[in-house]
């Protein structure tokens, strides 16, 4: 049983609870249309327009667990809170449920029933509750409220409804109807699969592929498949197997099962014979420059009317090898000069030989991947097959590939291919960045691999929300990371603790008046916000570092705030010849008010040999190229961006000496890190700064090219003789002559309009 639940995405209040139940449960899938009236459930061939009754349904079809009498009580106060307006009874209400919730999980019983979801989405759908909750106030309903909110099936519900609204901004019909189902889908018997090439290391873009399979797997209680296509012996090996289920695994992906293409290599042969024996298809030794123009052009091949004999006799020869043998390949007779190209007369065999890494030299033909991929997906019980729409073109040839042969069929789901600007996905030119030695290896925090963006921070959480909210969109956009790496920032920033790090350039020592005569010791928490991330040591000392960067911003006799200690008041500086400032004495005054101050300062007390610092290194990291978009005729050589990669020396506190590699943490006024081991040469722990989706952190910071002096001083004394101003980036366009010549226009008439400079003069 599957139903779909129609709801506009600018409902006020909206219906979170439908929603949220809807994606939990799996039966029913979401429709977002803004043409709809309230909010309608289609289920078994009736309609029912009530938000309660709508939960209780989809509470009974996903066998939440019975409901007991006290269910009634918390479906009428769903239905009451939205209308109360009044602080006190607000205020009176989550008090009641924060008692309830304080010796237990869920409202009740042990399970998430149909009362947790009317009373989530009542809470969720009222502003001024989200924000009551946020105060602390009622930990025990907080922490209730945010488990659900954090269910990945919830996440769904959220994901949806900013996709839904996006899709309405941009007038966009095939976005707007955000329906993530799939056709004939059956509870339990859904099989879907990820058919990756091990000729390489995943990237961004197989991600995608691979959750959305093992997310509708999922959510029909089904099977996902993880095969192999190595139907290709060139450029295959058995290390990029392993290397792919290491990604997947850094993705928390795990097949049901794992097979390869070449399990099947007998009954492909065989259907290979069939299909000629059939009269549809043909050997031809055509070369490929010629075929490529005869596809192209439409025109029949001179073997595709060759008798049946001919054919099998020509597979035959190409099955031993021979030179005779890899002349020839086998094409499918599907059409000469059919419209859509991927439909005229495919090669479905052909001949290499070169050992296989699983078969060795048993077989010197391989099917393609459009041959093999119909069939395999037949044979081994998929029934839903995901592929990005640049395969468009070639779904009417996959599925001839199964109606010729008799097999069950298969259908198939499109979604969009993952782009990104300044991102390359290409193996080949990821390939040229790994040979000569631009980046440091496939897992480099610079590339779109699994392994590079999980280095760099991004988490899987993120990424999964990420992709899901992409649902079935078919727009070919390069997207912006910023989306990405905010999402990513709400996952890590309630759980990331936080440290303290000082650039150590021009650090400055301060003398605190009013301090510790010795250094001490005291415990405060991790996280501000979050108790529960632990805490850590904190040294308070009358001797000090502050950075040189906050020292120069000090006024005299400012009063700032010196961070978990309290105010103190600058009371002298000492400066070198150069401005830099050296030293400075400042006096404590803790009964300063902090919100009074303008600069709140991170600030380590200086080392002592109990109470060391840590040597560590911050890394930031730009785009590989300067380039948003490469197109076909690019060469990468001459997009390189010049530098990359931005080192900085700092000192950080003693805690994060206890960091495990891959950490997740946050250096307080510099960003979100993660731990990326200790350099084996220097012996300094490094820290990849993590993105957090402001412009400021995600802008390329290649600087925009300088011309060359020469240039320079030529471009200038043109213009001042009337020359025209050259172009200052590449362009496509055609050079045209100005219309009114080189000379200077005088104007025709009075004019009361003052005259400026030209902007381009020196």
């Amino acid at each position: 049983m599957s139903g779909v639940l129609t709801l506009t995405p600018t409902a006020s209040p909206f219906p979170w609870a439908a929603a949220a139940i809807s994606t939990y449960t799996g039966k029913a899938s979401l429709n977002f249309d803004t043409a709809a009236q309230g909010v309608t459930l289609e289920i078994d061939g009736s309609k029912i327009t009530a938000e309660d009754e709508i939960v209780q349904t989809l509470a009974k079809a996903g066998g939440l667990a019975d409901d007991s009498a006290k269910t009634a009580a918390y479906f009428a106060l769903a239905k009451t809170l939205p209308t109360v307006t009044a602080f006190p009874e607000i205020t009176a209400a989550l008090d009641s449920l924060d008692d309830h919730l304080a010796y237990r999980t869920f409202l009740v019983g042990h399970d998430i029933t149909a009362a947790d979801w009317i009373v989530w989405g009542a809470l969720k759908g009222s502003v001024k509750i989200v924000g009551l909750l946020k105060n602390n106030k009622h930990p025990h309903l907080l922490r209730w409220f945010s488990h659900l909110e954090s269910l990945e099936s919830t996440q769904l519900a959220i994901a949806s409804l900013s996709e839904a609204k996006s899709a309405k901004a941009r007038s966009n019909k095939t976005a707007a109807s955000f329906a993530l189902g799939l056709q004939d889908a059956k509870e339990g018997e859904v099989v879907t699969r990820f058919p990756p090439e091990p000729s390489g290391y995943l990237h961004i873009g197989h991600a995608k592929a691979a959750m959305l399979n093992q997310y509708f797997a999922k959510m029909y209680k089904g099977k996902m498949i993880i095969r192999f296509d190595d139907t290709n012996p060139t450029k295959e090996r058995t290390e990029f197997e392993e290397t792919i289920l290491e990604d997947l695994a850094l993705l928390d992906i795990h097949g049901d099962k794992i097979t390869h293409t070449s399990d099947y290599f007998d009954q492909l042969y065989e259907y290979a014979l069939q299909m000629i024996k059939s009269g549809k298809a043909y050997a031809d030794d055509t070369e490929q420059e010629q075929m490529r123009k005869e596809r192209f052009d439409g025109i029949a091949s001179k073997h595709r009317d060759d008798s049946v004999e001919d054919n099998l006799k020509h597979f035959a020869e190409m099955t031993t090898g021979s030179e005779e043998g890899t002349r020839w390949c086998i094409r499918a007779k599907m059409s000469v000069d059919n419209p859509n190209k991927a439909l005229r007369d495919p090669v479905i065999y052909r001949t290499n030989l070169l050992p296989h890494h699983r078969t060795g030299s048993k077989w010197k033909v391989y099917p393609t991947y459009d041959f093999a991929c119909p069939i395999v997906d037949s044979i081994e019980g998929v029934t839903h097959a995901l592929r990005t729409n640049e395969y468009r073109d070639r779904n009417p040839q996959y599925h001839w590939m199964i109606e010729a042969l008799g097999l069950r069929p298969v259908h198939i789901w499109d979604f969009s291919r993952l782009n990104f600007i300044y991102t390359l996905l290409s193996k080949r030119k990821l390939h040229w960045f790994v040979d000569t030695g631009l980046v440091r290896g496939w897992d480099d925090p610079r590339f779109p691999t699994v392994r590079g963006i999980r280095r760099r921070g991004l988490t899987v959480e993120a990424l999964r929300q990420f992709m899901l909210a992409q649902g079935p969109s078919q727009a070919i956009v390069s997207l912006e990371w910023d989306s990405l790496w905010t999402l990513n920032k709400k996952v890590i920033d309630p759980i990331a603790p936080r440290f303290w790090a000082l650039s150590e350039a021009n650090i400055v020592p301060v003398t605190i008046k009013g301090g510790p005569e010795k250094p001490e010791v005291k415990s405060v928490p991790k996280h501000k916000k979050n108790p529960e991330v632990g805490e850590k040591q904190t040294v308070y000392s009358s001797q000090i570092f502050v950075e040189q960067e906050d020292a120069l911003s000090f006024d005299d006799q400012e009063e700032v705030t010196l961070m978990d200690w309290g105010n103190a008041i600058v009371r002298s500086k000492t400066t070198d010849a150069s401005g830099t400032i050296t030293a400075l004495e400042m006096e404590l005054n803790l009964a300063g008010d902090f919100r009074k101050t303008k600069k709140k300062i991170t600030w380590l007390a200086q080392p002592t040999p109990e109470h060391a610092l840590v040597d560590v290194t911050l890394l930031d990291h730009d785009y590989l190229i300067t380039k948003k978009k490469l197109e076909e005729t690019d060469d990468v050589k001459d997009f390189v961006t010049p530098v990359t990669e931005f080192r900085e020396a700092a000192r950080a506190d003693a805690n994060v000496a206890a960091l495990k590699k891959g950490d997740i943490i946050q250096f307080e006024r510099k960003g979100y890190y993660i731990f990326d081991g200790v350099n084996e040469q220097d012996g300094r722990r490094e820290f990849i700064h993590i993105p957090d989706g402001r412009a400021a952190s995600i802008a390329s910071k290649a600087a925009a090219p300088q011309a060359a002096p020469a240039k320079a001083k030529e471009t200038t004394t043109a213009t001042k003789t009337g020359a025209a101003v050259d172009t200052p980036v590449d362009t496509k366009m055609y050079k045209v002559a100005k219309v009114y010549g080189d000379d200077e226009v005088p104007t025709p008439v009075d004019t009361k309009m003052y005259k400026v400079q030209n902007v381009y003069d020196a």
